[in-house]
C-alpha cells in the first residue's frame, strides 16, 4: 500500500514536467488541477498516515516536492505568456503616427489678476502673509473692533462650522492682519490675498466666496497722505499711468477716517459707460487709516503708531479687465470658460 502511494506521487512529478500550457487558458487548467482548491496534491497529504515512521519523512519530501515544482512551473509559464502578450502589444503599436496633442493649460482670470496685484505692490516693499481661512471669532470679528453686537456684522454674514458659535469662514482676509499685528512688531507692511466667504445669494454679480487682496502698513507717522500715494501708485501701474483716483468718504468699523478709491477709466466706449453706470468712475477698493482701537486690540501702542489698510476685490478686477459680465463664470470651471485665458 505504501508503494502505490509512493508511485502516485511520482506519477504527478512526472505530469507537472511533461506539462507545457502554451495559452492562457490552459495555463488555467495547469492551475486548478495541481494548484487549486480541489488539486490532486491535496489528498496525497492525507496518505501520510498509512506510510511507516522510518519512511514518513521520504514520504513528505517527495509530495513538497510536487507541490513546489507545480508551483514553479505555473510562474514561469505565467510570465513567458505575460511577455508574449506585452510584445504582441508593442507589435500592434504603429510608432510612426503622431502622438495625442497635450492641450496647453491656461491660468485663471483671478489667478492672473491676483498675481499682478502681488507684483505691484511686492516692488514698494509689501511682503505676502497668509493664513487660515477657517478662523475664529475674534481674529475675524473682535480684533478688527467689529464685537458681536456690531451691526457691520450683518454685512459680513458668513458660515460657521456646525456645533460652533466661534469657528467660521473668514469674510476678509482682515484675519491675517489681526493674527500678523499680535504676533510681529512694527513697522508692518504686508498684503493678504486669499479666498473669503459671505452668506449671500449668488447672482451675475455676488457669490458665496471670492478673492481680496487687503493691505496693511503700520510704522511711526504713517499718514493719510501716505496712503493715498500708495493707492495712486497701484492704481496707475494697474490701470495705466494716465489714470486719475479720487477718494470718497466712507464707513468701515476697522478704519477711521475711511473712503472708497475709484479710478476713472472715462466714457469713451460703450463699455466703459457700462461698467461705470455712465459716470466714467470704477469703485475699486476700500481703504482707510488703521482705528486706534483696532491696534490696540492687537497690542500695538497707537499712542506711537498709526497705520493705514485696504482692501481689493480681485473678481471686479478680473470682470473689469476680461469683460466678464457674470461673476458666476469664473467658479464653474466651464474649460470653454477657462480656454480664453491661455494666451493671457
Amino acid at each position: 500500500m505504501a508503494q502505490e502511494v509512493f508511485d502516485q506521487v511520482q506519477l504527478v512529478l512526472r505530469e507537472i514536467e511533461g506539462s507545457q500550457p502554451r495559452t492562457e487558458d490552459e495555463l488555467e487548467q495547469f492551475r486548478i488541477r495541481f494548484l487549486g482548491s480541489k488539486n490532486i496534491i491535496k489528498p496525497l497529504f492525507g496518505e501520510i498516515k498509512n506510510i511507516s515512521n522510518d519512511r514518513k519523512k521520504e514520504f513528505g519530501q517527495l509530495i513538497n516536492s510536487a507541490k513546489v515544482a507545480a508551483e514553479n512551473k505555473y510562474l514561469e509559464i505565467n510570465e513567458k505568456l505575460e511577455e508574449a502578450s506585452l510584445g504582441r502589444s508593442v507589435e500592434a503599436i504603429d510608432l510612426t503616427k503622431p502622438g495625442f496633442p497635450i492641450q496647453r493649460g491656461s491660468r485663471h482670470p483671478v489667478s492672473i489678476v491676483m498675481n499682478e496685484m502681488i507684483e505691484i505692490f511686492s516692488r514698494i516693499g509689501f511682503t505676502v502673509a497668509e493664513d487660515r481661512e477657517i478662523e475664529d471669532d475674534w481674529h475675524n470679528f473682535t480684533a478688527m473692533n467689529t464685537p458681536e453686537d456690531h451691526p457691520a456684522r450683518d454685512m459680513q454674514d458668513t458660515f460657521y462650522l456646525k456645533n460652533s458659535v466661534t469657528r467660521l469662514l473668514r469674510t476678509h482676509t482682515s484675519s491675517v492682519q489681526a493674527r500678523t499685528m499680535t504676533a510681529q512688531k512694527p513697522p508692518i507692511r504686508i498684503i493678504a490675498p486669499g479666498r473669503v466667504y459671505r452668506n449671500e445669494t449668488i447672482s451675475a454679480r455676488s457669490h458665496c466666496q471670492f478673492h481680496q487682496i487687503e493691505g496693511l502698513y503700520i510704522d511711526k507717522e504713517v499718514s493719510f497722505a501716505d496712503m493715498k500715494q500708495t493707492l495712486l501708485y497701484f492704481a496707475r501701474e494697474m490701470y495705466g499711468v494716465e489714470t486719475d483716483i479720487r477718494l470718497r468718504p466712507s464707513y468701515f468699523p476697522f478704519t477711521e477716517p475711511s473712503a472708497e478709491m475709484d479710478v476713472y477709466l472715462g466714457l469713451a466706449d460703450e463699455r466703459s459707460k457700462k461698467l461705470t453706470k455712465g459716470t466714467g468712475w470704477l469703485e475699486v477698493l476700500g481703504c482707510g487709516m488703521v482705528d486706534p482701537q483696532v491696534l490696540e486690540n492687537c497690542g500695538i501702542d497707537s499712542e506711537v503708531y498709526t497705520g493705514y489698510a485696504f482692501g481689493i476685490g480681485i473678481e471686479r478686477s478680473a470682470m473689469q479687465r476680461y469683460n466678464i459680465s457674470d461673476i458666476r463664470s469664473i467658479f464653474e470651471n466651464d474649460i470653454r470658460f477657462l480656454r480664453q485665458f491661455v494666451s493671457a
